[in-house]
């Protein structure tokens, strides 16, 4: 409507124009061209209409259901990619031993997709970018609905190339993208050296505190006290 509304002002606009001046020659031959400018008017707007409204993936493979002028009916249109292709690109993604890694390869174009589609996971392991894949490189992940993956507890052996595909139920692939996933390993923990105290110098007036040495000097106390107790009581008591 919106493409529709734009053609018709422009092109009113301009037949106003022509109906205000006077014209010396053919108003036939000049009608027809205002006819023909009428009509770049509207591929104008439908080119700019089918890149954004219609056609709105800028990579991947989009159909739309839309009505045909001519007929009347529904037919399929065939939304062409900028690079003709389904692949949409590489994205490098870095982790840490021991974390986590979330892998989303959701466009919001994807909604409008007329068939029933699922994400197909599947990854290479390795280095990533170290050695050219081939699609027998890569082994089976997942197949979900959803279209984010979540790695836990990441190890360094699970780094390597990760790849969605959003796939119709016939195994026609919409769209694609890669994930290059690099694990960096936690470094190991430095062991600091133990630190021992220098011993004292002999012929040194100050000595090690040792608590066994009141131990003789308390139970001659303590044995004094008890014999002047029972010499008092025996007094006391006759």
């Amino acid at each position: 409507p919106t493409t529709l509304y734009r053609v018709r002002t422009e092109y009113q606009s301009e037949f106003h124009r022509f109906l205000k001046t006077q014209h010396t020659g053919s108003v036939q031959f000049e009608a027809i061209q205002i006819m023909e400018k009428g009509r770049k008017i509207l591929e104008k707007h439908l080119d700019i209409f089918i890149q954004d409204g219609l056609c709105p993936n800028k990579c991947g493979l989009l159909k739309r259901r839309v009505m045909d002028c001519f007929s009347c009916r529904y037919q399929i249109y065939v939304c062409p990619s900028p690079s003709g292709q389904q692949n949409c690109g590489d994205y490098p993604v870095q982790a840490e031993e021991g974390g986590q890694a979330v892998l989303n390869c959701f466009l919001p174009w994807h909604r409008i997709l007329l068939e029933k589609t699922e994400y197909h996971y599947s990854w290479a392991p390795g280095v990533p970018g170290t050695k050219k894949l081939n699609e027998s490189d890569f082994k089976a992940l997942v197949v979900t609905d959803d279209s984010s993956v979540v790695l836990n507890q990441l190890h360094v052996a699970e780094q390597g190339t990760y790849r969605c595909s959003l796939q119709g139920r016939n195994g026609t692939v919409f769209y694609r993208v890669t994930f290059l996933l690099t694990v960096a390993p936690v470094p190991e923990p430095t062991l600091r050296p133990v630190v021992t105290l220098p011993s004292l110098p002999h012929g040194d007036n100050y000595s090690t505190f040792h608590p066994e040495d009141l131990l003789v000097p308390l139970i001659a106390m303590v044995t004094a006290m008890s014999l002047a107790v029972i010499i008092g009581l025996t007094v006391v008591l006759g």
